[in-house]
């Protein structure tokens, strides 16, 4: 299983000039504006507050790349769908992570994080379909699992998959930041992911 033994942010950026030029394996993570990406990203890395986490959903508007043990990367990308904030800048976060995704040659593969609690927005499906025609697995951490008790997962994963169209439901996780539930599953994908 993978071992986190350092982590650090490496550079935030906008545009395609901006990226960490060192190129290595990268994983990023998509999600809602307050789906609660960066804890979790701040969970796995075991870190209190690497990863900023924002009071205001819609506030992170860059890609955040974190450096991790050295020799690979997780990529925190724009939240998207947001309520308040005007089209114009949706469109700049959906041209900011297109670039990344059309660009990156390190990416290896990108999960897409949804709420337990909720179906899925048509963003997220949006989203999810954007990430399997780039080529990846496709998979989907249930964020905030901690949020429902586990006899409802089993409902909860039902509803994402039907929702996204995931025929497979091992390529869902139901994860809590507050008991670190699946962290080991979680760890041992991304081993294989990095492997590859």
């Amino acid at each position: 299983m993978l071992k986190i033994i350092s982590s650090d942010l490496d550079a935030i950026a906008v545009k395609s000039e901006q990226y960490p030029v060192v190129e290595m394996p990268e994983i990023a993570f998509a999600g809602r504006s307050n789906v609660g990406k960066s804890s979790f990203i701040n969970s796995v890395l075991n870190r209190k507050n690497l990863a900023r986490t924002s009071s205001k959903p819609g506030k992170t508007r860059t890609i955040n790349f974190y450096l991790v043990n050295e020799n690979f990367r997780f990529v925190d990308l724009p939240g998207y769908g947001y309520a308040s904030v005007s089209k114009t800048e949706k469109d700049s976060w959906g041209d900011i992570i297109e670039e990344y995704l059309n660009l990156r040659n390190s990416l290896r593969e990108v999960f897409l994080l949804v709420d337990i609690r909720h179906e899925p927005t048509l963003q997220d499906v949006q989203m999810y379909e954007w990430i399997l025609a780039y080529g990846f697995t496709g998979y989907v951490i249930a964020a905030k699992a901690d949020k429902i008790s586990k006899g409802k997962y089993q409902n909860a994963e039902k509803v994402i998959a039907k929702k996204l169209g995931i025929k497979n439901r091992s390529l869902i996780f139901p994860y809590s930041i507050t008991n670190k539930y699946n962290l080991e599953k979680v760890l041992g994908i991304m081993e294989e992911v990095l492997d590859k």
